[in-house]
């Protein structure tokens, strides 16, 4: 059996962030649904490109955001996915090097461009995505480093890769070496547009392939199909053997043996952009199970994490989640 080299590998799309504010008319204007991931076109990429207002160029993706974040609480990790050889291919290289992530994904050498997601911020901190996925959904089987997820303690999938045939057989195939291996399997649902995309493929990934699952309760009611939160709950509790349910300032649920446990949110004075709090709230938990700590404490770790990343602009920490996590009296 391979040596665990790594607490975590995700494995998901590889997106560039484009980060601009604006107001509900803009997005009238455009039609774009408002805090929800919308699909769109190269040319409606550009156009949105062009519209938006002084913006913010950064890595993103919703498994690469949660992988930097556990990259800031200091565990070890790795991610898998795919971009093409172009500018922002090159940047989205850069920026997870940086975090001190390898990503050694051979990147598309003709075809469509590297993943951008035009997120437009109102002044509420809501975030409305839009997202041309280009080469991040052009990932098959073939792109699945088998050694490096047999080398990670926790394989971390996200939903959004599953919109195309490929990588959804991708998905499933690195979920199996690391079942096969020994290894556990996280999902996040990602969207609710998402579950309702694939919702019978995320059951049977849920109920066959996957230990721990991430959601957010319009998620979780999407899932189940049911406006029923307890009655969902208990579906899922059924279904696997962790999971994490976030409900924005509400805080989250969690799932494990026994009841279901309440954990609080972290207060934040100004939410200033909710890009990526599911991300890192799910770095902040999986850093914690890599560590083998109370799943209560898993959550406050997610906490902790989604506080500091909706309390600036953009999508990854500012500021040390290891140190964070310390201050607050939690050592790992």
């Amino acid at each position: 059996m391979s040596e665990i080299r790594f607490d975590v590998v995700g494995l998901g799309n590889a997106i560039v962030d484009v980060l601009s504010r604006a107001d509900d008319s803009f997005l009238e204007k455009w039609g774009i649904h408002k805090d929800a991931m919308n699909l769109i076109e190269e040319d409606r990429a550009e156009a949105l490109t062009e519209a938006a207002i002084d913006p913010l160029y950064t890595s993103g993706g919703s498994g690469a955001n949660t992988i930097a974040g556990l990259a800031s609480f200091g565990a070890k990790a790795a991610y898998i996915g795919k971009v093409s050889k172009d500018e922002l291919g090159s940047q989205f290289t850069r920026e997870m090097a940086a975090t001190g992530v390898p990503f050694a994904t051979k990147p598309l050498e003709s075809g469509p461009a590297t993943a951008r997601s035009i997120i437009f911020v109102t002044d509420d901190g809501a975030r409305s995505m839009n997202t041309f996925l280009g080469a991040s959904v052009l990932f098959s089987k073939n792109d699945v480093d088998e050694e490096t997820v047999r080398s990670g303690g926790i394989l971390y999938l996200e939903g959004y890769l599953f919109d195309r045939e490929e990588a959804k057989e991708a998905f499933v195939f690195a979920s199996e070496i690391a079942r096969a291996a020994g290894r556990k399997v996280a999902l996040t649902l990602s969207d609710r547009f998402c579950v309702d995309r694939h919702r019978a493929s995320f059951l049977q990934l849920v109920r066959n392939n996957v230990d721990i699952v991430f959601a957010n309760e319009e998620e979780l009611l999407s899932l189940y199909q049911t406006d029923n939160f307890e009655e969902a709950l208990a579906s899922l509790q059924a279904d696997t053997a962790i999971a994490a349910v976030t409900r924005s300032e509400k805080g989250s649920v969690v799932i494990g043996e026994g009841d279901p446990i309440t954990v609080g949110a972290e207060p934040v004075s100004n939410v200033v952009d909710t890009t990526g709090a599911g991300d890192q709230y799910a770095a902040g938990f999986l850093f914690g199970i890599s560590r083998g700590l109370p799943l209560a404490t898993c959550a406050h770790l997610g906490h902790i994490a989604a506080a500091e990343v909706i309390s600036h602009f953009g999508p990854r920490p500012e500021k040390s989640y290891k140190e964070l996590a310390e201050a607050a009296g939690i050592y790992a």
